[in-house]
């Protein structure tokens, strides 16, 4: 059993430092992504099919990403040159938008959605799963919780993503150069805020068993594994049918669809950015619930809990016809969200290898950038054809599928244990079996 003093949070300068770095970038990402499907459709007036093709470029340009970043993360350990690297392509949000990406979507559509997807998966989409995976590997080798930190970065987005509301009604542009503002303030935060510099703070929070399982670094051997490992590969199909709708739902139908409610797009964009600010700020609070639920039911009843929530989310979005109805519905999505990133992290650490746990997580996010290839231009045109319910409900049937699936393949909580072992409430820990692959 690990046994590690209980400290506050607010006392240990690697939570607080690592939430604000999560809160400041996902307020750069949330101040402008909240409303890129609506500046895609109501402001440049693109298709459902050609905003597809987009998010299918965004996917297919980060899949590949996903696996450099990550690999070289792990490389890296607790050193924060790739998120450093980020901040400073993050910063030229403002510049890219207005004098080269619209432009160019505008005159050669294509040409531009392929350099588009190349800038945002290298700032933004792929950079994302570097924060949080270095944020999960500092919170274990330095005493802090993960979800509680990661809950900063939710609030982080809900706040931008109320100030989007008011500032996408004024001008859309204000939302990409407020991006690059923030960015700046995160780049500062990476380099001159650094907890790990201080050896005083090394020697007080340490966790020396921790320390010494990440002592020796992930050989290329150890990643080319990754790929050989069955079960692995079952949970990333899991997700190709689950966790791929955050992206082709959540964010290339759902704001245009909410929007269409109101009277007016700017009452509808003002009312969508309320809703999602809501949102994000109650998962900013499920952040620091879903730990304590988790330890109550398990990590598999906790991820199957997630899938049926987005399961009744999608399909009460495509039953649902008025727009409150709808809002209540929607608000599903925060402890959803929270279950698939708290939970998931900790389903890779107990039965995989944590020194590789960012590829790990790369991996199955591969899934979803598949399963976005994939589907989100041919249900762009579904919806284009049908309409937005009616596609809704197509998808929660594919989520329903993906569910009663999981159940058979998500490993239980004392079983293939190869990684940190899961620790109840009563401070038991799970046996450890053997490695069956």
């Amino acid at each position: 059993m690990i046994n590690m003093k209980q400290k506050s949070q607010w006392k240990n300068p690697f939570y607080t430092s690592y939430s604000l770095s999560l809160l400041l970038f996902f307020a750069g990402w949330g101040i402008w992504w909240s409303f890129f499907q609506i500046w895609l459709t109501t402001k440049e007036g693109f298709s459902g099919a050609q905003v597809g093709i987009i998010y299918s470029f965004n996917s297919a340009i980060s899949l590949i990403m996903n696996l450099v970043y990550s690999n070289f993360q792990d490389r890296l350990g607790v050193k924060r040159n790739l998120l450093i690297f980020c901040a400073v392509l993050q910063i030229f949000l403002g510049p890219f938008f207005t004098w080269l990406y619209v432009p160019i979507l505008r005159t050669h559509f294509m040409l531009g959605a392929l350099l588009g997807s190349i800038y945002l998966t290298f700032a933004y989409l792929s950079a994302s799963p570097m924060f949080e995976a270095l944020a999960e590997r500092i919170s274990r080798r330095f005493g802090y919780q993960y979800g509680q930190a990661r809950a900063w970065g939710s609030f982080g987005y809900a706040a931008a993503a109320l100030a989007a509301g008011y500032l996408f009604t004024i001008s859309p542009y204000l939302v990409f150069w407020s991006g690059s503002v923030i960015a700046a303030l995160l780049l500062v935060t990476l380099i001159f805020w650094n907890p790990i510099r201080n050896s005083n703070n090394i020697k007080k929070f340490e966790n020396i068993s921790e320390n010494q399982r990440e002592a020796t670094p992930p050989t290329t051997k150890d990643f080319l594994n990754i790929f050989k490992i069955k079960s692995l590969w079952e949970i990333a199909i899991f997700l190709v049918f689950s966790g791929t709708f955050y992206t082709i739902f959540d964010q290339q139908m759902f704001p245009q669809f909410f929007t269409k409610f109101f009277s007016t797009q700017a009452a509808g964009d003002h009312m969508y950015g309320i809703l999602n600010s809501i949102e994000v700020f109650l998962e900013s609070i499920m952040m620091g619930l879903v730990p304590i639920l988790m330890r109550k039911i398990g990590l598999k009843k906790t991820i199957l809990l997630g899938t049926t929530f987005m399961f009744i989310r999608i399909a009460g979005c495509g039953l649902i016809t008025n727009p409150f109805g709808v809002s209540c519905i929607k608000l599903l999505h925060a402890p959803e969200t929270a279950i698939f990133v708290v939970v998931m992290f900790r389903y890779y650490t107990l039965h995989y290898d944590p020194r590789i746990s960012a590829t790990i997580n790369i991996v199955t996010g591969i899934a979803g950038a598949i399963g976005q290839i994939i589907l989100s231009t041919p249900l762009g045109i579904l919806r284009d054809k049908i309409g937005y319910q009616p596609t809704f409900l197509v998808i929660a049937v594919i989520v329903l599928c993906a569910g009663i699936y999981g159940y058979f393949i998500i490993r239980d909580d004392n079983q293939e244990v190869n990684g940190q072992p899961f620790e109840k409430d009563n401070s038991s820990i799970i046996k450890i079996s053997v490695d069956k692959n």
